[in-house]
């Protein structure tokens, strides 16, 4: 399933249950996805359970129902991922064997490497490095609120 819904507070209120993984009640969400008052985290956890990605159980507390697609995102265990973050080590990945073989031309005295390879080679590393920024920011920006949840959980 996908949500296109999910963002600020409410993509952190779902984050937080999804890497739970136990039945969390309004004032653990609260202190958890580090909200203003229980209210708010009620009001975030009820557009949840209506998107039908989470249900209460017979005790009052909320499950996870269903672990969504989030445009832009991957899950990788119980971690949101940026694609973006992919796409930088794709990058990385192409900019080692570049590198690999600047490095081999000065051991191989019959390989010479072109200037355009050279100028691929940075296009590369500018690629990896604005992908891997993009990557962080956005990883940033849905995890500011808890790192010390994170560590705890993950």
């Amino acid at each position: 399933m996908t949500i296109d819904e999910l963002e600020g507070n409410t993509l952190s209120v779902y984050v937080y249950i999804v890497q739970a993984d136990r039945p969390v009640g309004t004032r653990d969400v609260t202190r958890g996805a580090e909200l203003s008052s229980t209210s708010v985290a009620h009001r975030h956890l009820q557009k949840l359970e209506n998107l039908g990605l989470i249900e209460k159980n017979s005790y009052g507390d909320y499950i996870l129902k269903e672990k969504a697609t989030i445009k832009g995102h991957v899950w990788v265990g119980k971690n949101l991922v940026p694609r973006l973050m992919f796409y930088s080590f794709f990058f990385l990945g192409a900019f080692a064997a570049e590198v690999s073989i600047i490095l081999l031309s000065f051991l191989i005295k019959d390989l010479v490497i072109d200037v355009s390879f050279l100028f691929l080679t940075g296009i590369t590393a500018v690629a990896m490095v604005l992908f891997l920024l993009e990557g962080l920011s956005l990883h940033s920006k849905l995890n500011s609120k808890r790192p010390e949840q994170i560590e705890k959980i993950g």
